[in-house]
């Protein structure tokens, strides 16, 4: 399969948006065009996010990543956190995942980037592997924990049947140890 990976403007909005919106529903959410749709502007507007979408050989958005710009306090530098990731049903096992992330990985070291991180289900070993495969490496020193800020705990329920999770790993990809 041939893709082109390229990095997301406002413009890619309504590409980005369905996308968006299945990527939230795998995750248990219900669909909610609306809500995607204004969740991307305001990342866009105020300049919070950097999306790279990969298209295919008839210009078809199948796939996107999401980075939110973050910080090591350690190392008193810039670090992005890889927060979604996605690609099309009819486009997955063809190498737009492992596309998306080689141009995560570039854009990181292109900005100075200490480090790059991300989760994903600890049952998603589909994920893993790949990830793993690319040099990133599951944290082993710290527990990453979450608090809910909208309810109790249990308001964050996924209720795909295959998504019942006991959690996240986290992986990472730095330039050596841990920052």
């Amino acid at each position: 399969m041939s893709i082109k990976i390229h990095q997301a403007t406002i413009n890619d909005v309504e590409s980005i948006v369905p996308l968006f919106d299945a990527y939230r529903q795998f995750y248990g959410q219900p669909s909610d065009i609306a809500l995607a749709s204004s969740f991307l502007l305001e990342r866009f507007k105020h300049q919070q996010s950097i999306i790279f979408l990969a298209t295919d050989a008839t210009g078809i958005t199948v796939g996107f990543t999401q980075l939110f710009p973050s910080f090591s306090s350690a190392r008193a530098n810039q670090i992005y956190i890889l927060n979604d990731l996605f690609v099309i049903p009819s486009a997955r096992r063809k190498g737009v995942a492992a596309c998306l992330l080689q141009k995560v990985v570039e854009f990181g070291r292109s900005m100075g980037a200490v480090r790059l991180s991300l989760a994903t289900a600890l049952d998603n070993k589909t994920a893993q592997k790949l990830y793993e495969s690319m040099g990133w490496k599951r944290d082993e020193i710290f527990c990453y924990y979450n608090l809910s800020l909208i309810g109790p705990a249990s308001a964050w329920r996924r209720t795909r049947k295959t998504a019942r999770r006991s959690g996240f790993c986290w992986a990472e990809k730095t330039g050596g140890t841990h920052e």
